[in-house]
């Protein structure tokens, strides 16, 4: 039952559409799932993307994602990765499928000579946390995360 880490390819893009909404599920943000199949191929396959995704697969059968971008730190003067998503289906967790896109991704990043590979996690979600503390991630207590969307983003662009 061998994990193969790969690309994700537009032929998968109806399968990330899946894992996205599964992971809001999860979350208990379905009802924020704007996605569609088609936005999902323009903005991680479209000419112009700046996303990439990772699919993961046991026995050619997808169980799970990673959704990704770089990002770009100031004070190093280099390029960072940023995890925006990474999600396991419930029959595939255990199995070592999360840390093998993590290891993937570091690999990416070191790769691309990134000073830093970052994500945020819900402060609920104990199993993925365990997760992260248990290959040496560590969290950015001292900084706190801020958001302008929908109305409000319009609103204050405009003024």
């Amino acid at each position: 039952m061998a994990l193969i880490i790969r690309e994700a390819v537009r032929e998968d893009t109806a399968t990330l559409l899946g894992f996205i909404r599964e992971l809001a599920i999860y979350e208990k943000a379905e009802h924020e799932v704007a996605a569609t199949v088609e936005t999902i191929r323009e903005s991680i396959f479209g000419r112009d993307s700046v996303t990439r995704a990772l699919i993961c697969e046991q026995d050619g059968e997808p169980v799970g994602m990673a959704i990704w971008f770089f990002s770009y730190s100031t004070w190093q003067a280099r390029n960072g990765l940023y995890l925006e998503d990474l999600y396991v289906t419930p029959k595939a967790r255990g199995l070592g499928a999360g840390k093998a896109m993590l290891k993937r991704l570091a690999a990416i990043a070191l790769e691309n000579d990134c000073g830093r590979f970052e994500w945020s996690v819900l402060d609920w979600n104990e199993p993925a946390i365990r997760v992260y503390e248990a290959i040496g991630a560590e969290p950015m207590k001292e900084w706190v995360r801020y958001r302008l969307a929908g109305e409000t983003l319009r609103d204050f662009a405009e003024s």
